[in-house]
């Protein structure tokens, strides 16, 4: 019998840019090993700072319902109290825009499904989330990278970029608290730009935000929707994966209530619905008035280990790496510079991770395999102890690097 063979000419043209995730094939690399690793590479929070204890009391409530299917907009409870988030945080929303999805992942597919045809030009910033590219490649869209700064996104470098690359933008990607990767929060100043930008080009803003309840020093600064109240293009996509757990996989998305219901409409060809036992764990959770405490308390230890990161970093390296100082979120952006200068990030990972540390390197934010002597560090899943051990590594990793190389 002959062997079935495949051409890949039958397969869509999109195939070619699902590209997967470097971060989240960290997780089934990291469980793989078998030697004690301190892991700044995923952005997550580690089990004891999960509720973990009360959403086990809350799944165990088998009301009628809880396990059947749900509407694709999402759980009306669970709606209402996302409605209560949104207005702590300054944009009093209505439940016409709101979307549930599936973390905030499925948000940002839909977003871009919604928006890109192949070969329309989305900007994102550099370095950014990874899955925030890949997704916008999925749907075939041509990347324009835009250099970052300390106050994030640099605005005022879009119009030459858009001019230079001939093709006005259909979307602008942002993650503008704390972001993902640099920890950089954009300044109001820019955020008005943007949005002044976006009506010029006829585009629109996915503002891509799971890290904003997560401040924990300085100044609040305004929303998107806070500066332009109901702008229509400004789609918001939002997460419980930072402030609850990752596990859970419940986001949403609030958006003008014209573009909800394309959103609704393409919920049931991807999950029908969003899990409706965690959604209505989640509400109950929420309901009980227990996030504020519980998020809260994140901020306090959150700042505490960035803290001993940047003192550990500070104390093991002074001046040969240069790292930015975020008010909240989960991640450090490291520069390898002086006697470190001439390391590459991707290639010094395989003898980090044998001296017991991961992170994630620059090149994975980008779309140009740049950002090469920088990377990623997460300090939200490590004790402040477990933080300065694994600085240590890492400092032992570069050294022998270097020595290897030079030697060379």
């Amino acid at each position: 019998m002959t062997t079935p063979t495949i051409s890949h000419r039958q397969l869509a043209q999109r195939a070619a840019e699902l590209n997967g995730s470097v971060i989240d094939a960290s997780t089934a690399l990291l469980a793989s090993q078998t030697h004690d690793i301190v892991k700044f590479a995923m952005g997550a929070p580690n089990d004891e700072l999960i509720p973990t204890e009360e959403f086990g009391r809350l799944l165990g409530n088998s009301a009628d319902g809880r396990f059947g299917y749900g509407a694709s907009e999402g759980e009306d409870a669970l709606i209402e109290q996302i409605l209560d988030i949104q207005t702590s945080q300054g944009h009093r929303s209505s439940a016409d825009r709101i979307v549930v999805t599936t973390g905030g992942m499925q948000g940002l597919d839909i977003a871009f499904k919604m928006l890109v045809d192949p070969g329309d030009t989305v900007v994102v910033e550099c370095p950014t989330y990874t899955n925030g590219i890949g997704t916008a490649l999925s749907y075939q869209a041509n990347i324009l990278e835009a250099p970052m700064d300390e106050n994030g996104l640099v605005v005022e470098a879009l119009p030459e970029l858009v001019a230079a690359s001939g093709k006005r933008p259909k979307a602008i990607y942002t993650i503008p608290n704390f972001q993902n990767p640099s920890g950089t929060t954009l300044s109001r100043e820019r955020r008005e730009q943007l949005l002044e930008l976006a009506e010029e080009w006829d585009a629109y803003i996915v503002d891509d935000d799971p890290y904003g309840l997560l401040r924990f020093e300085g100044e609040q600064v305004p929303g998107f929707l806070e500066l332009s109240p109901h702008n229509p293009r400004v789609i918001q996509v939002r997460t419980f994966s930072k402030i609850l757990a990752p596990g859970l996989r419940v986001g949403w998305m609030d958006l003008d209530p014209s573009l909800r219901e394309i959103a609704v409409n393409a919920k049931p060809a991807m999950d029908t619905c969003t899990s409706v036992p965690m959604q209505k764990m989640i509400a109950d959770y929420l309901a009980e008035g227990g996030l504020d405490a519980h998020v809260s308390w994140l901020r306090s230890v959150y700042q505490q280990r960035k803290d001993a990161m940047i003192r550990a970093l500070d104390e093991r390296f002074g001046d040969d790496v240069v790292t930015t100082n975020p008010d909240g979120g989960f991640f450090l952006w490291v520069d390898l510079t002086g006697k470190y200068a001439s390391v590459d990030a991707e290639d010094l990972f395989p003898l980090a991770l044998r001296h017991g540390v991961a992170y994630i390197p620059g090149p994975a934010f980008t779309n140009s395999a740049s950002q090469r002597h920088a990377l990623r560090l997460c300090f939200a899943t490590s004790s402040p102890e477990r933080i300065r051990e694994g600085v240590e590594r890492l400092g032992t990793a570069l050294d022998e690097y270097v020595e290897k190389n030079s030697g060379a």
